[in-house]
């Protein structure tokens, strides 16, 4: 497989790298990578594996050629893929922490990594300090002696706050610090972290990577050989891996990767600007819009504002339910990133799991309501919720 070329677009490396066809002797000359579903490789020689593969678990060729093209995607030297965005969390945090560290942290995540942190990595005496990193001195001032490593999300979910990776990547630089970066919101196509200074970069690749509410994975890429080499037998060891067919998935919905954000993109501004308008909508939270209070900073990180927008609208609880339930091309489901328009009700939904105190806390209102665009008709959308927020 040939080492693909950082001087080419984006769109093309998201056809291409990783899926070169190959025509050594004896090759098909596929176009497409095929789905090596072999569980094991066999050999000719005891102590030489054939091109590097030995057992599904510890390498395979499709998942290989995902992981290929996720670097490329990156700009990473290395990529890992992992049967969902939690696992390669997970393994990541397992592999590069050890008893009696601390982990500095963006208090509004995605709810699963908040879980992760407070019930899972408690047991094993890692203990976690969440601080508003909108704030870059905020995140300084809760290093410790013991601190290891800076988890951020940018833009967070659900309250879209975007942090100053530069400025929180220098911190961590002068820590000893490794700084991980959830790009998950924005993809590889809006933002690329590594290049603003973050170690390591995480993707739930069920979202914009994958593309189509069908595929379950996670991504880590990262550019230090030494932490790569430790993910890698951490994974093998434990076995968090994605699938050859659900590698084939989703090499085959990033290849739209460029194509689907534009459109996403372009519904999710026109559906924030018409919320920003509708007597019934208090606030509207979206990087794109000027009145987001980090769009100076947000703009000087990104290329684009992406599909996912956020927003309260008046009265109570069940306000909101009655609105969400009103809706007929929005699904009402969690996830995010998939081709069909979906929303949710972060407090009942993607977040339940996080105290109420908390919740309020961060911010997360009983009436914020989370929406990712798909890449419908943006006229269709806007008439939907046009529809589903008229007063009964």
């Amino acid at each position: 497989m040939n080492t693909p070329d950082n001087t080419q677009g984006f769109a093309t490396k998201a056809v291409h790298a990783g899926e070169e066809p190959d025509f050594r002797e004896g090759a098909s000359g596929d176009v497409v990578v095929p789905i090596h579903l072999s569980s094991t490789f066999a050999r000719k020689k005891v102590s030489v594996p054939t091109a590097g593969y030995e057992y599904i678990r510890s390498l395979n060729p499709t998942r290989k050629a995902l992981e290929t093209k996720l670097a490329a995607l990156e700009n990473a030297k290395y990529g890992l893929t992992f049967a969902s965005g939690l696992a390669a969390e997970t393994t990541l945090l397992l592999a590069l922490l050890k008893s009696g560290d601390h982990v500095v942290a963006f208090d509004d995540l995605y709810g699963g990594t908040r879980r992760l942190f407070n019930h899972v990595l408690a047991d094993y005496n890692i203990s976690v300090t969440f601080v508003d990193a909108t704030d870059a001195s905020l995140v300084e001032n809760a290093i410790q002696p013991q601190s290891r490593m800076i988890w951020i999300e940018s833009p967070s979910n659900p309250l879209l706050k975007v942090c100053d990776i530069r400025a929180i990547a220098k911190i961590a630089a002068r820590h000893d610090l490794i700084l991980v970066a959830d790009n998950t919101f924005l993809s590889p196509y809006f933002q690329n972290p590594l290049d603003l200074g973050a170690d390591i970069v995480v993707h739930s690749s069920t979202k914009y990577i994958g593309g189509h509410s069908d595929v379950l994975g996670g991504a880590v890429l990262l550019n230090s050989a030494a932490y790569y080499e430790k993910l890698q037998y951490h994974q093998n060891a434990v076995g968090a891996v994605l699938s050859p067919f659900d590698s084939y998935l989703t090499l085959r919905g990033v290849k739209t990767l460029a194509l689907r954000l534009e459109q996403h993109q372009k519904n999710a501004v026109e559906i924030a600007l018409y919320l920003s308008q509708h007597p019934r909508v208090t606030r509207v939270i979206y990087p794109g819009l000027e009145t987001h209070p980090q769009h100076r900073l947000f703009k000087s990180q990104t290329t684009g504002a992406g599909g996912v927008l956020s927003f309260e609208i008046r009265g109570t609880t069940k306000d909101a339910e009655r609105f969400l339930e009103r809706l007929k091309l929005f699904a009402l489901a969690e996830s995010l990133g998939g081709v069909e328009s979906l929303i949710e009700l972060p407090s009942a939904m993607t977040h339940a799991s996080v105290p109420e105190e908390i919740r309020k806390q961060t911010g997360i209102s009983d009436t914020l309501i989370r929406l990712s665009a798909g890449i419908e008709n943006t006229k269709d959308l806007i008439a939907d919720i046009k529809q589903a927020l008229q007063n009964e």
